[in-house]
């Protein structure tokens, strides 16, 4: 009788389309029906992947699906989450779940004292791990991101562009308008800003200062961003969710780490084979860093060196091999 089994993980863009190979290779080794919950914002990255047979939501607390989930009769539990909620859901349909390693004391030790005792492996892997005691295994391919189809109103650019997603959760994930500005001026292809409703001030200021930028931030549904990326020759992102679509659709990605770290685990997950369509932008040797495993409003210090002092020619040079298609020295 085939398997059923449901998948945890209640956000966010990022963290969920990070937990699709787990989707993919579960399925395509096992053969099981995979149904999965999130939060109802999220549900469309589920539910239009064809792996997923069933998805269910929920607003804020688990009690909103036990009923239904509790028929379902679930073989196994698989959470990627790891918090109260997914706790709570095992004790309300009595079924215990494999789980992954958040890499908390790690994480912990790197903030506080600025030691790593072991390297963190990438989420996915860790996500990878939770499934042994099944026999699946990673099959290397990477990310999945199915869209939904095109609104009637959306058209795509004819000619080659660079988007850059210059959100970010917090804003010490983010670098300042300013630097965004000298950047993109020094990139000769149009470029598409992407962000949602909190960066459109920020995207307005940086289309004003530079003529061939244009800002979307704020007008496009998540499948348009996507679609974006999707057509893109290179993708310029913060530590955000848009990042991790763009390693699902196998882009070039310049990506640029502040008050955050590479180290974490939270790098573009790409194909084996593609590794080296990613860059990594970041200052090197600041005492301060990383100040937190998320991020804050302000810099704690005040000064911000984590991404005033990122270097525009060196974020030139890192966009120009990848766009040629060439590793850089």
């Amino acid at each position: 009788m085939k398997m059923k089994i449901l998948i945890v993980r209640f956000s966010s863009i990022g963290d969920i389309v990070l937990t699709t190979p787990v989707v993919r290779c579960l399925h395509q080794q096992t053969g099981a029906e995979i149904h999965y919950l999130t939060k109802e914002g999220f549900a469309e990255i589920m539910q239009t992947n064809p792996y997923v047979k069933k998805v269910y939501t929920i607003r804020k607390k688990i009690g909103e699906v036990i009923g239904p989930l509790h028929l379902e009769k679930y073989d196994y539990i698989i959470d990627l989450h790891k918090n109260l909620r997914t706790w709570e859901l095992q004790i309300r349909i009595k079924k215990l779940a494999l789980t992954f390693d958040k890499a908390n004391l790690k994480k912990w030790l790197f903030v506080n004292f600025k030691s790593l005792p072991k390297e963190v492996d990438h989420i996915v892997h860790r996500y990878m791990k939770a499934l042994k005691p099944l026999g699946v295994e990673y099959d290397g391919i990477g990310l999945d991101y199915f869209m939904r189809p095109a609104a009637t109103d959306f058209e795509l650019p004819r000619v080659p562009f660079v988007c850059f997603a210059i959100g970010g959760t917090h804003q010490t994930k983010r670098m300042p308008v300013e630097k965004i500005s000298g950047l993109c001026r020094q990139i000769k292809l149009p470029i598409y800003l992407l962000g949602g409703q909190d960066d459109i001030s920020s995207g307005v200021i940086i289309a004003s200062q530079v003529g061939h930028v244009q800002n979307l931030c704020g007008q496009l549904s998540l499948s348009d961003s996507a679609r974006m990326i999707r057509h893109a020759k290179l993708v310029i992102t913060h530590d955000t969710g848009l990042m991790h679509i763009a390693a699902a659709f196998h882009k070039p990605i310049l990506s640029i780490w502040g008050n955050t770290v590479p180290e974490f685990g939270m790098v573009p997950f790409l194909p084996n084979t593609m590794a080296q369509r990613a860059e990594i932008s970041q200052v090197a040797g600041l005492s301060c860093r990383p100040c937190s495993k998320l991020g804050f409003s302000t810099c704690p210090e005040g000064h911000f060196r984590c991404m005033q002092d990122q270097s525009i020619d060196e974020m030139l040079e890192m966009a120009e091999h990848l766009l040629s298609d060439k590793p850089p020295n």
